[in-house]
């Protein structure tokens, strides 16, 4: 710059104090976010540093022995109840358990530094182990991720079949669809399923996952004597059946969470589930919650 413009923009500024004093503020304002982003930076590097004993540095994770991540399965899974259950039903060799202690952190719309102080959240950050991507212009440079150095062939929601549950499920794929999106667009995200009932006959248990299930097993039964009961959450479970509704590659249910390209879509089912468009939720559970009212446990 010259020494002339220089002296006219001196000039410019003592006459315009007003427009002096926001250039003034926006240039703090860049100021401190580069140094929060910084900061938040190194933070992260220092939060999400591997190992290779991730069970000795991350609570009550229950890792398995195999160490192909070709064939590793990570189940996350909802409180210690549910993870009793699971590490006794799975097959230790290549499936590995982290609970997650009640209703995570939403992560759509907070900011990446108060994300990176959950330690639930960066507790499973470190045992997915590939880092995390940030589209943020002013935090571009967090941005660690590399899906060479995931860890898992599969990463598996397990919750409870009920509205907690599922509410919790979301949370979860929220962190992932904001945190990590890549895990989704590889194919790496799944939702194990859990049956809604328990049909004991004399000779046979049947699990059923859907009302239309249910129906089609009592039409099956006919007039042959039978118990019901409603599914208990998965911590209540014996290891039995944990392993063979949804532990058991060749007899569980796993729902592949796929990827969607449009992402306008998927952004706005997002935004109404879970962001702050209160009104557009309320509208939206008015007109399609009669479809669900099956799933409530109202007794």
């Amino acid at each position: 710059m010259t020494e002339f413009l220089r002296h006219q923009l001196e000039v410019y500024f003592i006459e315009n104090r007003l427009e002096a004093d926001k250039v003034c503020e926006q240039v703090l304002i860049n100021m401190r976010s580069r140094v929060k982003a910084e900061s938040t930076r190194q933070n992260l590097k220092k939060v999400l540093a591997l190992s290779n004993d991730m069970s000795g540095r991350v609570e009550k994770f229950v890792d398995c022995r195999s160490k192909d991540s070709n064939e590793r399965e990570l189940f996350i899974v909802e409180g210690d109840s549910a993870l009793g259950a699971c590490k006794q039903a799975r097959d230790s060799s290549f499936q590995a358990v982290i609970p997650v202690r009640g209703k995570i952190f939403n992560c759509l719309k907070s900011e990446y530094d108060r994300i990176f102080k959950n330690e639930i959240i960066t507790d499973l950050l470190k045992v997915i182990g590939c880092g995390v991507e940030v589209s943020s212009k002013s935090n571009k440079d967090i941005s660690s991720f590399n899906l060479e150095n995931l860890r898992w062939s599969k990463i598996i929601i397990c919750t409870d079949a009920d509205f907690d549950g599922f509410h919790i499920r979301t949370l979860i794929l929220t962190l992932i669809y904001r945190l990590v999106p890549t895990l989704i667009n590889a194919g790496k995200v799944y939702i194990a399923e859990s049956p809604l009932y328990e049909i004991s006959t004399k000779d046979e248990v049947y699990f059923c996952y859907t009302e239309k299930e249910k129906a089609q097993t009592l039409e099956k039964i006919g007039n042959m004597k039978y118990t019901i009961q409603r599914s208990k959450g998965l911590g209540e479970n014996d290891a039995d059946m944990m392993w063979l509704t949804t532990m058991n590659p060749a007899t569980r249910r796993l729902i592949k969470v796929e990827p969607n390209n449009i992402k306008e879509e998927v952004d706005e089912k997002f935004e109404l589930l879970l962001g702050d468009n209160l009104q557009g939720r309320k509208e939206h559970i008015a007109e399609n919650g009669y479809m669900y009212i099956d799933l409530a446990d109202l007794s």
